[in-house]
């Protein structure tokens, strides 16, 4: 598996490192003119994949494909995902369609709670996703379709139940989506774990992360601001 530096190495214009159930994958978004030309990317990427003997999620609507990219095992991402992103990117320019990564995000539900292994049972079956039980400190309810985001729990005391979602988007996102935070009347809570993480509340005090693929002591902002905090990182 590809370390984020060497991902970021690669120079893939266009393409985003994102986590998604925690774990590491190429995302980029194509803007097409039509359904029609839409469906030849689709299988043009597809024939591709299939001569490199790999796959890729692929979801096709009217004027735009989500891709994403991820070893077969779910491991995260390999030099074979690299490869198939620049030739999906030579595809994308032939057919005179755009890729970008800018819009694209993913998003986590967090929820402290004294006791998540009692409620945890509940939200997978009104979901209808799975019970990954973790540690004591912590459990996850994934959809194994990945369709919906993925809740995860942490143990907290009595008076902590909140929920905080974690945005995770790609680095050259941040900047812009904090100064439209703030100009909508947000505010910085933390950049302690950055490069990693960003604390931003809202005008009523509403805590969210902003999460890259980046290396950073996220922990900080989490345990400083949520006690018994953790996160993806730690959970891995």
């Amino acid at each position: 598996m590809l370390t984020g530096q060497q991902i970021a190495a690669a120079g893939l214009d266009g393409w985003a490192l994102l986590l998604s159930f925690g774990q590491g994958g190429l995302e980029t978004r194509i803007h097409t003119e039509n359904f029609t030309q839409g469906l030849r990317l689709v299988q043009s990427i597809g024939r591709a994949a299939e001569a490199l003997g790999h796959h890729a999620e692929l979801d096709l609507r009217p004027f735009q494909i989500d891709v994403r990219l991820s070893s077969r095992d779910g491991g995260g991402v390999t030099e074979t995902d690299v490869i198939l992103a620049r030739q999906i990117g030579e595809l994308v320019a032939a057919e005179g369609a755009e890729l970008e990564c800018g819009s694209i995000t993913r998003i986590e539900l967090g929820l402290d709670t004294p006791a998540y292994d009692k409620i945890a049972p509940f939200w997978a079956a009104v979901l209808d996703s799975h019970h990954v039980i973790g540690t004591e400190a912590w459990g996850d309810v994934g959809d194994p379709r990945t369709g919906l985001p993925m809740l995860w729990f942490r143990t907290a005391d009595s008076t902590q139940r909140a929920w905080h979602p974690h945005v995770w988007v790609d680095p050259g996102q941040v900047r812009p989506r904090i100064d439209a935070a703030l100009a909508a009347g947000g505010t910085l809570v933390s950049d302690r774990g950055a490069p990693s993480t960003w604390v931003l509340s809202d005008p009523d005090g509403n805590h969210i992360y902003l999460c890259t693929w980046q290396p950073g002591d996220s922990t900080l902002c989490d345990s400083q601001y949520r006690p018994g905090g953790t996160n993806w990182t730690d959970r891995s």
